[in-house]
């Protein structure tokens, strides 16, 4: 098949009326879908149709559409993301797909993420671990007081690759265990890796690690799995130097002027 023929899809895709209603798959068939177009522009196609015939469309979240945001995510054939490595929902383009496909869509599964309405669900417990991470002690100046801490490039750049956490979830929705470890590790090395996150370092891992804990998300056990679905290929080597911050911090505080 060219890729500049449409295709037609069967989709089997979660609706829930909300937090507390019960949830079905409904069996939808979408037609004269573009190869180029994204999974999102496809489900735009898709709602235009059902609006058309006075039918009640999907509910997804979207923002940039450019996969900086972190806002889109569903589980397709059960992939955070779908089938690309390395990319969000909104970059997943329906080219990964071939005419006739069924392809299953449903909603982040999690017990810490409540779905909201068919693919939408309430993310807010990630904003909650990073407030809880609390601030950095920074005195601001002139650009070059900015430049008085020498760091290695490479610090700076495993630094960088760590901050590039968008937030999505996909880490939790792979993981057996929902598991948010991925993305706070994440969070702690952008911070513990640079001198200007040293001085709450003790207090920020502790607080994290306690608020992850009650938002009701679980253990890691190195399904490693949480790395794969990461549109920010986010390594589980976050994770090992988190268990590092947090043993300085519970255990040897008292002692560590680190």
């Amino acid at each position: 098949m060219s890729v500049h023929e449409s295709i037609g899809l069967t989709l089997k895709v979660w609706r829930q009326s909300g937090p507390d209603a019960p949830g079905s798959f409904e069996t939808i068939e979408v037609n004269d879908v573009d190869p180029h177009n994204s999974f999102l522009e496809m489900l735009d196609h898709l709602n235009n149709q059902r609006i058309l015939e006075d039918k009640e469309p999907i509910e997804f979240d979207n923002d940039c559409r450019e996969g900086i945001c972190g806002t889109c995510g569903a589980v397709v054939n059960g992939l955070p993301h779908g089938p690309g490595r390395g990319m969000t929902l909104c970059q997943l383009h329906m080219r990964s797909f071939s005419n006739g496909d069924v392809v299953v869509v449903e909603p982040f599964r999690a017990r810490a993420f409540k779905i909201v309405k068919d693919l939408m669900v309430d993310r807010t417990p990630l904003q909650e671990i990073m407030q809880a991470g609390g601030y950095i002690s920074v005195n601001t100046g002139g650009a070059p007081d900015a430049n008085s801490l020498p760091i290695s490039q490479e610090t700076v750049e495993e630094a960088m690759d760590a901050a590039a956490c968008i937030g999505c979830g996909a880490c939790v929705a792979t993981c057996p265990n929902a598991s948010a470890m991925l993305f706070v590790s994440g969070k702690v090395s952008q911070f513990s890796l640079l001198p200007q996150g040293k001085p709450e370092a003790k207090k920020r891992v502790l607080s994290m690690l306690k608020t992850m804990d009650s938002c009701g998300f679980g253990n890691c056990t190195n399904h490693r799995s949480c790395e794969n679905a990461c549109p920010k290929n986010i390594s589980i080597a976050h994770i090992a130097r988190f268990n590092r911050e947090f043993l300085k911090a519970a255990f040897l505080g008292k002692s560590s002027n680190y």
